[in-house]
């Protein structure tokens, strides 16, 4: 039986607060610009694009961006490097009709973050973090472990969507434990 999508949403177990994150919470709850966070503490910082795809968004995302689930968005993955190590797998549902007027060139940004173009602009408006203990069978935990080798088997992921008028971006952002070595 398929769940109405209010309760896709639900079911899907994203928090309000991350719950025993332990000394990750300092990481998870800043609503700045992961990537200005990043840069301040890497002196060698970079963005590797690893997949750029048309494609449907998981299970609990459409709701999230208005689109149906059947729709197919732009999907975007890449690690974000610091020091020559992966630090964070970032994947953002870019849907086709965000990518027009201010985000038209959102879809070609190749290695330059995303989270770069949506702090520069003070209209863009972001909701609240929703937060995930991603298990090994999570889609985007097995997306991270495709990506980037030995990663543990219990990740956290924090997501939020950002908006410039009716315009809708997905970021979603896992933690990888090099960011604490």
């Amino acid at each position: 039986m398929k769940l109405p999508i209010r309760l896709q949403h639900r079911k899907s177990n994203w928090l309000t607060k991350p719950l025993n994150s332990g000394n990750l919470r300092f990481w998870l709850i800043d609503n700045g610009s992961l990537t200005a966070r990043l840069k301040a503490r890497y002196t060698d910082f970079s963005v590797q694009p690893v997949s750029l795809k048309h494609a449907k968004a998981l299970t609990d995302e459409p709701v999230l961006l208005g689109l149906k689930t059947s729709q197919h968005a732009l999907i975007r993955d890449v690690v974000l490097i610091g020091n020559n190590q992966p630090v964070v797998f970032a994947h953002s549902v870019l849907p086709y009709a965000s990518l027009r007027g201010a985000w038209r060139g959102l879809g070609r940004l190749g290695n330059k973050p995303l989270g770069a173009a949506l702090f520069a602009n003070s209209k863009i408006k972001r909701t609240p973090l929703e937060y995930k203990k991603l298990s090994h069978h999570h889609p985007i935990s097995m997306r991270v472990a495709e990506h980037v080798p030995n990663t543990s088997k219990v990740l956290w992921a924090r997501r939020s969507v950002f908006q410039l008028n009716c315009a809708k971006i997905l970021v979603t952002e896992v933690f990888l434990e090099q960011l604490f070595k």
